[in-house]
């Protein structure tokens, strides 16, 4: 991300140097709504971040804000464990419902600590439980969390070497899909490592992916890379765990992000806007057979956030009992979609690469990897707050909430059309300059 600091530096002394997004948006905020974020002394940002995918349904949804009061004011519990409670149950069985049920798929729910890394780590830790195999593959560019299991399968260098002299786990990394141009098919190249018993490629207890790569720089693999994968998978008896924390709860404009692949993992981890609110949980979703665990094996204090129970439950009544969510987060993408190819076609210098889905896309310079990091600086300056990603933050990143409105979604592209335009008109400018 890039560094805004000379806007000021609004963070608290007492916090740690580990800030981030701070550094980027150096504004102290007050209030939220929808799309809009409003500082301390009343400025008002259009919101493209959305909580980095943790809300899809905006800030103080209206929908489910209302039931939390209500929650509170009865004084519904907040804090059990892992206890049954009637907001955990109510939950379970919406989400049975409106999310398995009508797409065929039969999951077991495990609920891990609140945070997507850990539910990343509970799905290691069972695949390799499952299986009594200790290695995983993961894919270039991947990224799924930051405790040390969750880690060992980042590929990021930065994220990797930022505790010097710690050991990852059995890890092996293989090219994602179109990692590169001269790869023609790295299922294949996978498929002769796994065959060859000299390859120094065990078998695999699994293997963890995001369909579309949103840290990573917003890779989309194909449908037809997953189907072989999985595949692949079935043929050797690898569990396929699909990270759908990021990509998943609607963002692609499915619920999950694997389903117009048609594949059907073995093991799901959701995190991020599964908590709809912007409440902290995370599932695991997994086949029954694969539920090996014994009690308490995987456990966590805050299991049990009954906040978030009544949040997500009423997200999913409210959004998901029919496709008319679905189709209006499609209806927003091609307009994005149109609109960032525009941006590819008026600004030929800059060599635009386009690519995503649903609501999460990606705009990258090939011409200037430093571009999308000073669009994000620019955007910030005209109330806009917009992230970058990829290996070196060469990418826009484009993760507004998923309800945001038409006349919204056209305003912040506006604004990031005029901050290509200035950027680039004053690069031309200096280039001039230079020759004379």
């Amino acid at each position: 991300m890039t560094d805004n600091t000379q806007h000021g530096n609004p963070s608290h002394k007492l916090e740690s140097d580990v800030r981030s997004y701070v550094r980027s948006y150096p504004i102290v905020i007050k209030k939220a709504k929808g799309a809009i974020i409003t500082d301390e002394n009343g400025n008002e940002h259009l919101d493209f971040l959305a909580g980095a995918g943790a809300l899809n349904y905006g800030h103080n949804n209206p929908h489910i804000k209302k039931h939390l009061i209500e929650y509170l004011e009865s004084d519904g519990i907040i804090h059990s464990l892992d206890m049954a409670t009637q907001a955990k149950n109510h939950f379970m069985d919406v989400f049975g419902d409106l999310i398995l049920k009508p797409r065929g798929l039969e999951y077991k729910i495990q609920f891990p600590g609140p945070t997507g890394t850990n539910a990343v780590e509970a799905a290691l830790k069972l695949a390799r439980k499952a299986t009594g195999r200790t290695g995983v593959i993961s894919f270039t560019n991947g990224y799924h969390g930051m405790t040390l299991g969750a880690l060992a399968v980042t590929g990021n260098k930065y994220h990797r070497e930022n505790i010097p002299g710690i050991p990852y786990g059995d890890v092996t990394f293989m090219p994602y899909c179109r990692y590169t141009n001269t790869l023609d098919n790295s299922i294949e190249f996978l498929r002769i490592k796994l065959e060859d018993d000299s390859s120094g490629l065990d078998l695999p207890a699994a293997i963890i992916l995001e369909t579309i790569q949103g840290e990573g720089g917003i890779n989309q693999a194909t449908t037809q890379w997953l189907q072989d994968l999985r595949a692949l998978c079935d043929e050797f008896g690898v569990l396929m765990i699909i990270d759908d924390i990021q990509a998943g709860c609607g963002r692609t404009g499915d619920f999950f992000s694997f389903e117009e692949s048609g594949i059907v993992p073995d093991i799901v981890t959701l995190s991020k806007s599964i908590g709809a609110y912007g409440l902290p949980m995370a599932l695991v979703l997994m086949k029954p057979e694969i539920d090996v665990w014994k009690p308490a094996e995987h456990n966590g204090t805050f299991r049990g956030h009954n906040l978030a129970f009544v949040a997500a439950a009423k997200a999913l009544e409210h959004y998901w009992a029919n496709d008319d969510f679905s189709k209006s987060i499609k209806y927003k993408s091609a307009l994005l979609k149109e609109k960032l190819t525009a941006f590819a076609d008026n600004f030929p210098q800059a060599e635009f690469s386009v690519r995503g889905r649903g609501l999460m896309y990606g705009l990258e310079s090939l011409a200037d990897r430093t571009l999308a990091g000073q669009i994000q600086k620019k955007c910030f300056e005209n109330s806009l707050i917009i992230e970058t990603c990829g290996s070196n933050g060469q990418v826009l990143k484009f993760l507004m909430p998923l309800t945001i409105t038409e006349i919204e979604l056209n305003k912040g592209l506006s604004i990031i059309r005029n901050a290509c335009e200035e950027i680039l008109e004053n690069k031309t400018e200096q280039k001039r300059a230079r020759k004379t």
